[in-house]
């Protein structure tokens, strides 16, 4: 499971200390997937996770011999993790939401 995003290339329509428009998309959609399809292959790697650990979990409580306890145990730890670090990346964009929500025009 990786969760590492690839940095992206700033497009030509956009450029540092430009005003962007309220409501103009600025050309962010064709920018190699964006921020939007990191973020939902980010969530899809840690649903996989967790559907791996679930799988594994059923399968040692059946007494599969061919599933070990502690590779059941890594793969609980790891969709875990994943899950603990997906719920600090939605409290950080909620809280910067609300921050430019609360801002004075």
């Amino acid at each position: 499971m990786s969760l590492k995003l690839s940095p992206l290339s700033m497009p030509t329509s956009v450029r540092p200390g430009a005003g962007v428009r309220p409501g103009a998309s600025a050309g962010l959609q064709g920018v190699g997937g964006g921020f939007a399809s990191a973020l939902n292959g980010a969530l899809g790697s840690v649903s996989g996770a967790q559907n791996e650990a679930t799988r594994l979990q059923q399968e040692v409580q059946m007494e599969n011999p061919k599933v070990s306890l502690e590779e059941t145990m890594v793969a609980i730890q790891k969709a875990q993790i994943g899950f603990q670090a997906t719920l600090h990346v939605r409290n950080r964009m909620v809280q910067a939401y609300t921050d430019i929500m609360n801002m004075q025009v």
